[in-house]
């Protein structure tokens, strides 16, 4: 049987090196693989279903397959994780404390952003801040005039209000026209290097650790999709998708463990791997959805309790079926 001639869009990141490369094989594939950045792959993939095998937003894709019209069927590979403590900026000449974001005005690149709706819920859940509370001031970052990559109807209680014309949210934080910004990317221009522009907590990476202490959650950015007919064609190719990824980022990260010559050009990773995985446990980077069913269930609840999907979505009909078991020998 030939090998299907697929295209496959994902990041260039270690754990997906193997597959560019070839030293991991997708089985019955034959991939033509790209990488991009994020904002591109998304919008490619869900307005045009240009590829066949994506790496997508895990918001976007909630979004559209809780309205029963998602181009992809979700495979639980989880290339992109991360605590948004680090994606939530304010001006600290005026706020202060989390709870003194409530009624201000806080820049979005776009609402439904994945790492945007994890900074909500744990401003909700830690802080008592509301999405209701905020005004929301949608922009581009540095660019102006960045539109939402899909049609939303927010709850009738949620502000939300363009940016002017021309204007970006990295010189309305500069100038103060609003007190915060979330979002997966830093602000740019000025505001990089104003004094009073800087992250809500001062140490992102305490307020992390203790984050997961408490809730057991390790926040899920990106997951992959199969295109649903190819899906539908071939039923076993989501759990091929699914091995291959996994044997690729199993590579990754015992290259990573081998200290003799650091694989990453950052000092200090072997402390940050070693705490890493005191704090997360050895397998703090997991795919599948037996071992991410508490990050997953409260994504899937805050998604659906601020107005992003149309249904709270169960976890059984999340990822395509072949994908939630596994043989073992």
């Amino acid at each position: 049987m030939a090998k299907l001639q697929l295209s496959v869009a994902m990041g260039d990141y270690d754990r997906t090196r193997a597959l560019i490369d070839g030293g991991v094989q997708i089985e019955g594939v034959d991939p033509v693989f790209m990488t991009f950045s994020p904002e591109e792959m998304f919008f490619r993939s869900f307005r045009n279903r240009e590829f066949d095998i994506s790496e997508l937003s895990f918001s976007s894709y909630l979004v559209r397959a809780s309205r029963g019209e998602s181009p992809y069927v979700g495979v639980p590979v989880f290339l992109s994780r991360a605590f948004r403590h680090t994606s939530i900026y304010v001006r600290t000449d005026r706020i202060p404390r989390p709870e003194d974001l409530k009624g201000r005005r806080v820049g979005v690149p776009e609402y439904q952003l994945t790492a945007n709706v994890w900074a909500r819920a744990l401003l909700q859940d830690d802080y008592g801040v509301r999405p209701e509370d905020v005004i929301w001031v949608r922009g581009g970052i540095n660019t102006p005039g960045r539109p939402e990559k899909i049609g939303l109807q927010l709850p009738a209680n949620v502000r939300l209000e363009a940016a002017p014309d021309g204007d970006t949210l990295s010189a309305m934080l500069d100038r103060g026209d609003i007190d915060g910004f979330i979002a997966p990317r830093p602000p740019g221009g000025r505001a990089a290097q104003n004094p009073n522009v800087g992250w809500l907590f001062p140490d992102p990476t305490v307020s992390a650790k203790d984050y997961y202490r408490r809730t057991g959650v390790f926040p899920i950015m990106h997951v992959v999709g199969v295109r649903k007919e190819l899906a539908e064609k071939h039923p076993w190719l989501p759990g091929s998708v699914l091995k291959a990824f996994e044997q690729s980022k199993a590579l990754a990260l015992e290259k990573l463990s081998d200290t003799s010559a650091t694989k990453v050009t950052l000092p200090f990773v072997e402390e940050q791997l070693k705490a890493a995985r005191e704090t997360l446990g050895d397998d703090y980077w997991s795919y599948g959805v037996a071992r991410n069913r508490r990050t997953l269930e409260t994504f899937l609840r805050h998604h659906f309790s601020q107005g992003l999907s149309s249904r709270l979505l169960p976890l059984e009909e999340l990822f395509h079926p072949s994908t939630y078991d596994a043989y073992v020998i």
